[in-house]
């Protein structure tokens, strides 16, 4: 009897070979995700991480004096002012342009459709140094467009070279990333909503305001956050079109770490915390907003 018992225990069993096979079959995905946790440790994490020790060491000690001169110091705080000036209206406009563009998009033959996506997805890719040479060429001082405004007075004191043209480029740039963006979120949109809102006598500001855009809040939401980090960490265009004389944080780092008078890395670093904060802070505020629309939509259901 015994020995049938332990016979049976045995065949129920898997043998140790097999037990160790399914092990490796589990651990396969994980070993598959390896390198790529490898590279995000290498050139995400430790770098924070170095960031972020490195901004409390002022003179061989451990303080906090980086962040009080950072903060003490007008200078910086005027970078951080001009960097969010242009990253939060460059995002607004970017993101309005991007929303009508997907929204005529949906509505144009599929073949166009495609290429002015992929003429899209390619001038995504079109920044930096490339960029600002561009737009020098276009609407320089002397731009082949600049010297045509001017001789049919349409154009007054513009200046590519200070405020409102850097807020041109960083437009620019911000509309096709956001066109990829918003493009997939307008595949909850329905045709049948628009005309069913028609027939009970609703005009299209009011579908847009009451159906369309309370459905893509959590999308748009999303995308101007993701623009808004997008243009505070712009660099080359900036630089390459002003030479470093616009004062914007991205400059403030590369000229701390980088610069021909003088080297600061921990003050460069404790500058490069703030703004992580800075943009940390947005981020959660972003997901708050889309968790109410997301709770708004699932009451409104229920009703």
């Amino acid at each position: 009897m015994s020995t049938t018992v332990i016979a049976q225990s045995n065949a129920a069993s898997p043998s140790m070979p097999l037990r160790i096979v399914r092990q490796a079959k589990r651990l396969k995905p994980a070993l598959w995700i390896a390198p790529f946790a490898l590279f995000f440790y290498l050139f995400q994490l430790a770098p924070m991480g170095w960031v972020f020790i490195n901004s409390f060491i002022y003179e061989g000690e451990f303080v906090l004096d980086n962040y009080i001169e950072v903060l003490d110091s007008t200078f910086m705080m005027q970078a951080f002012g001009n960097s969010l000036w242009l990253a939060v209206w460059s995002s607004l406009f970017g993101l309005m342009i991007a929303t009508l563009l997907v929204s005529s998009l949906r509505r144009i033959h599929s073949k166009l459709r495609d290429a002015v996506i992929a003429f899209t997805n390619m001038s995504s890719n079109f920044s930096g140094v490339p960029l600002a040479f561009a737009f020098i060429i276009i609407l320089g001082t002397n731009g082949a467009i600049t010297l045509l405004l001017k001789q049919y007075g349409l154009l007054g004191s513009f200046d590519l070279y200070g405020q409102w043209g850097l807020l041109v480029i960083y437009i620019y740039f911000q509309i096709p990333l956001a066109v990829l963006l918003l493009y997939p979120a307008f595949d909850a949109l329905s045709d049948d909503w628009q005309a069913a809102a028609s027939l009970l006598g609703a005009k299209t500001w009011q579908y847009w305001a009451k159906v369309a855009l309370p459905v893509l809040s959590p999308a748009l939401l999303g995308t101007f956050i993701i623009l808004v980090a997008n243009a505070i960490g712009a660099y080359a265009s900036v630089y390459a079109l002003t030479s470093g004389n616009y004062n914007i944080i991205t400059i403030r780092i590369a000229s701390l770490v980088s610069g021909d008078l003088f080297l600061e890395p921990n003050l460069a670093a404790a500058i490069s915390v703030v703004l992580m904060a800075m943009l940390a802070f947005i981020t959660v505020i972003n997901q708050w907003l889309i968790s109410k629309s997301y709770a708004g939509k699932k009451s409104h259901a229920k009703r």
